[in-house]
């Protein structure tokens, strides 16, 4: 099952968001968490908010475990850019774009594999009745 959250207009370039999204990509989310927390870039507040939207859609929408989630995909598209000047000399004026960005996580559970024996053999050799050491 894959849940989803998105935030829209995030007031960070989507450049500066990719740089974080890249490090927590196909991590389990304790140790994104716990990345987010810790990395002293821009965009991972963004990140580490649409991120726990993500969990908690998760855990209260769907009724899954928080243990069981991962990170299937992480999106930074850009956002509207606010168009602004700044004023010059001799009455010019110089354009700028504060840029906006647009997050898309999608969150997986995984399911444990169960292991299988093989059949015909086992993994010690079977004790033989009447034998001693």
């Amino acid at each position: 099952m894959q849940i989803s959250a998105k935030s829209s207009s995030v007031r960070v370039s989507a450049r500066k968001i990719r740089l974080v999204a890249d490090v927590i990509r196909k991590l389990p989310i304790e140790d994104a968490l716990r990345v987010l927390a810790t990395v002293k870039k821009r965009g991972a507040e963004g990140l580490q908010k649409t991120l726990n939207s993500a969990i908690a859609n998760a855990v209260q929408n769907n009724n899954l475990q928080r243990d069981n989630l991962m990170i299937k995909t992480i999106d930074v598209t850009d956002g509207p850019a606010f168009k602004r000047y700044h004023p010059s000399t001799r009455g010019r004026i110089h354009p700028y774009k504060k840029r906006t960005s647009h997050i898309t996580i999608v969150l997986e559970e995984k399911v444990p594999q169960k292991q299988e024996e093989k059949k015909g053999v086992s993994p010690l050799p079977k004790k033989i009745e009447g034998e001693t050491k």
